[in-house]
């Protein structure tokens, strides 16, 4: 990926043309670093980055289509235990580096940017745990650039100047996203805060048990309150979810892998 800007400072970035997932390919790194792997997160957080994904998966292991002009990301970093939400930390932050953009974004519970109605991001973060304590944080993020899109969803080009929308324009842009998040890791009433105020809330509401409930806002723990009549519901997270402790380097990971899929309804 010659005539890439250097590396913001608190990152190592490995820059792929093409791979299968960029997930996949973070965790290899995190097994070849080993026992050292936490240690070194404390030091710098980590990230790949793919000019193209081949099976890119995301939330429930639906497939994300991942082609050349989008900005596919999977990075690992340090996280408290006892932490705000991590999905909605680095939503917060991403949509943050977006507003400065002149643009705005809203959340769709639980891990999609959308843009006009239309998807525009998402996330899949999930937590590496050891003895009920967590080791990393491991968010994977894409964001639409330049590159085609599917029937639902919107770039950044639609928008924005191409040099603007460009991968090697939104790399920074993502990478801030994250360190605000991890910097306000430790500060839920702020981030649920700043998602509440951004929370999409659609008009006919969310799906749920094969009803329509309306959206009321974010419970104290990241969850979805919704209401239909005088009942009300809280809809908790499904990320991020825990990764088993990996196995020793030279061995598979089970674990879900890739940036998210596109979902055309919130369907908890």
């Amino acid at each position: 990926m010659a005539g890439q800007p250097l590396t913001p400072p608190g990152w190592q970035l490995r820059r792929l043309a093409v791979c299968g997932s960029s997930e996949d390919e973070l965790d290899g790194w995190l097994r070849a670093l080993g026992p050292a792997a936490q240690a070194t997160l404390q030091r710098t957080s980590l990230a790949v980055v793919a000019e193209r994904q081949l099976q890119g998966r995301g939330q429930r292991g639906r497939s994300w289509h991942s082609p050349p002009g989008g900005l596919w990301l999977s990075a690992a970093l340090a996280w408290p235990s006892g932490a705000a939400p991590l999905t909605l930390a680095a939503a917060v932050g991403l949509a943050l580096q977006l507003e400065g953009l002149g643009l705005a974004p809203q959340i769709k519970w639980p891990n999609d940017l959308m843009l006009d109605g239309r998807k525009l991001a998402g996330l899949l973060a999930r937590l590496r745990l050891a003895g009920g304590r967590v080791r990393w944080a491991q968010v994977g993020l894409g964001l639409n650039g330049t590159n085609p899109v599917p029937a639902g969803a919107i770039a950044l080009g639609a928008c924005l100047p191409p040099e603007r929308a460009d991968p090697a324009a939104l790399l920074p842009l993502a990478l801030a996203a994250l360190d605000w998040a991890q910097g306000h890791a430790q500060d839920p009433e702020t981030v649920l805060d700043l998602a509440n105020g951004r929370l999409l809330r659609p008009a006919q509401g969310v799906l749920h048990a094969g009803q329509r409930w309306d959206v009321v806002g974010l419970g104290r723990q990241g969850s979805l309150v919704v209401r239909r009549g005088s009942q009300q519901l809280e809809l908790q997270q499904l990320e991020p979810q825990p990764l088993e402790p990996q196995p020793p380097s030279g061995q598979a990971s089970r674990t879900p892998s890739g940036a998210p899929g596109l979902s055309p309804e919130n369907r908890a």
